[in-house]
């Protein structure tokens, strides 16, 4: 759990991105002289899924609802571990194999904290927040993940 003496705003990164995603924004936001760690979930467009070739993917999302979500989850797990750091980054618009639709990193003194708080993050998210991911097959197209 952060000590509280902090702004959160200080320890929380935010982002819903048109433009392409990058891992250092993330961990240039999540350093610190304290973190012993720094854990990253970076999700891909795959080419293939559930059998079916992928020729790209298209998010949408619900911007002030899909921002605010996952500020909730970013301060919910700093209320839950000792982080240092949270950063949530998703990207909108069409992707292509091997773009970055979600980067999340957390920042922390140990690392199994940093293991569970980031799987939280990434779980949460995909469970909660407002962005519907279409899939784009050879063979047609499918919206999935639409929630909540």
């Amino acid at each position: 759990m952060s000590t509280g003496k902090e702004n959160k705003n200080d320890l929380i990164d935010i982002r819903l991105e048109v433009t392409p995603l990058l891992q250092s924004a993330c961990r240039e936001f999540i350093m610190a002289d304290g973190a012993g760690a720094e854990v990253y979930f970076i999700g891909t467009v795959r080419n293939r899924t559930r059998g079916k070739e992928v020729q790209r993917l298209e998010f949408e999302a619900y911007e002030p609802m899909a921002i605010s979500e996952m500020r909730k989850i970013a301060e919910r797990a700093l209320g839950k571990w000792p982080l240092l750091k949270v950063a949530i980054h998703h990207r909108t618009g069409v992707l292509d194999i091997g773009e970055i639709p979600v980067i999340i990193g957390v920042s922390s003194a140990h690392r199994n904290i940093a293991f569970e708080a980031c799987q939280y993050c990434i779980d949460t998210l995909k469970e909660t927040v407002p962005i519907w991911k279409k899939e784009i097959f050879t063979d047609g197209e499918q919206w999935v993940s639409a929630h909540p």
